[in-house]
Formats: C-alpha cells, structure tokens, sequence
C-alpha cells in the first residue's frame, strides 16, 4: 500500500532510518492505512543491510493514541465475525518488526503514548521522551486486556505488580515516572527530542551492530522469550473480547464521550 500516513527518512552517511508516523490531525490514531503503512516500512528497514540503527517517531503532538476508535467500531457495527484480524495482521507484526530486527531500535516519544502506541515503543530497545508526554495502557478502559506485546513488555519494564495495576486501573504516568520506572532512558526538552534520538542512533550505529543483534537475542530469550506465546494469547484474548457487551458500549460511550457501563456480558 502506497501511503503518506509514514514517513522514512535515511541518514545515509549515518546508516539511520526514522520512521516516523504522520497522521498528525488523528494523533497518530491507528488507522488501518497507519498500521499497513507502518508495518511495512519497519519490515523494510529493519531487513535493510544499509541500515545500522532505526528511530520510530511521530509527527504532531501525540506519538500514538492507540487504534483508531471509530474505525473499530464501524468493524463491530458491521457484525464482522474476524473483527480483531488486525492484531495478526498488523499489530503482531509492527511489535515483532521492532523487537526482532537485527539492530538497535530506539522510541522517540515527543507526545501521547498510550495503548498499542506504548506498546509499539516498548518493542524498542532503548526510549527517549520529551518533558511533559504522558503515558497510559487504556485497554481496560473499553473492556480490552493488553496487545502489541505490552502484557510481557510492560511487565519486563516496570515488573508485574506495577504493570498490572497500569493495565487494570489505567491510570496515567509522566515520563519522569517512566523515567524512574526504567520505562525510558532520558526525557529531554521537547525541542531536543529529535536531535538527541538521532544523536543517539548515530551513535549506536557507529558499534558493533552484530554484537548488539546477539545482545538483543541474548535478553530475549532471558526476558521475553514469551514474547511469540503472549502475542498469540492477545489476539486470542481479544478476539473473544470484541465479542462482548461491555467492550463494544464502552467503544460507543468512548466516540459519544461518556463514561462506559460494565456489566460484564
């Protein structure tokens, strides 16, 4: 699919790919262009043997909001009996894209990271977020558990106590939080943000990129080696909750902006 919704710029002289998401006006909502669009270019760089290190971005004030809700919910609408395809399809393989490619990825989170958004930025290896961004799992908030690999991601990150309470109560944290979480490595001035991710590719760029290939394989299989087992409970797990009462209500009372009702049907 030919699409504007993401943009890859290449540092040749470097060997640094940006891909950087490019629906502004919807705060990088994921649209099904977005997601296509998205997969494909992370797919594309990462097998790339010109490209030493790649930095995921977002144009506009969000980094991504998660998927686009109203989108969804023309899906459910529409009675469609594979309705979550999209987390094989796309969702599944954006993360794996990130966490799999045999070189360094590094999150450069300028605005709102929430749902898939935050779990597209913690299947990088190394995060970098700008004062004033704010973070949130938002799943439960439309009768959802987690996808994009964020039930083991977030776990890993901030360890399971803190991360269920994130994905159940949804609350939402700062990037200095997610600093001293260990979710981020460095939160910068909002301005700087760009430069300083690129700075940090450059850098990383310039190693061994085939000892940071086994570093990554190495802290897989000693921390995420569930990673494969998870995304296919997720899609799973989703795919049975699309078909409830309590997530396709809380969808239309999220579109309608009013509080959701769960009654657990």
């Amino acid at each position: 699919m030919t699409s504007d919704a993401v943009e890859v710029t290449r540092d040749d002289q470097a060997a640094v790919a940006v891909v950087r998401m490019n629906r502004p006006d919807r705060r990088n909502a994921l649209t099904t262009e977005l997601k296509v669009a998205l997969r494909d270019a992370l797919e594309e760089v990462g097998q790339d043997g010109d490209v030493r290190a790649v930095v995921l971005a977002a144009a506009g004030p969000a980094f991504c909001v998660g998927q686009d809700l109203g989108e969804h919910a023309e899906v459910l609408r529409s009675g469609d009996p594979d309705a979550m395809r999209t987390v094989p399809e796309h969702y599944n393989r954006i993360t794996s894209a990130l966490a799999t490619m045999p070189k360094p990825a590094i999150a450069a989170i300028g605005g709102t990271c929430v749902g898939a958004g935050l779990g597209f930025a913690l299947a990088c290896d190394l995060r970098l977020a700008a004062s004033g961004v704010r973070f949130a799992t938002a799943f439960a908030g439309i009768g959802f558990g987690g996808d994009s690999g964020l039930s083991a991601t977030l776990a890993h990150a901030v360890g399971a106590s803190r991360a269920t309470d994130l994905l159940m109560l949804g609350d939402t944290f700062t990037a200095e939080q997610a600093r001293d979480w260990g979710v981020v490595r460095e939160v910068v001035a909002a301005e700087e943000l760009d430069d300083k991710a690129l700075a940090l590719a450059r850098r990383l760029a310039t190693g061994p990129t085939r000892a940071y290939a086994e570093i990554k394989t190495a802290i897989a299989l000693g921390t995420v080696s569930s990673l494969p087992t998870v995304l296919e409970h997720e899609g799973a797990a989703q795919s049975r909750l699309a078909a409830t009462e309590d997530h396709r209500n809380a969808v239309e009372a999220f579109l309608a902006k009013e509080k959701p009702t769960f009654t657990g049907h």
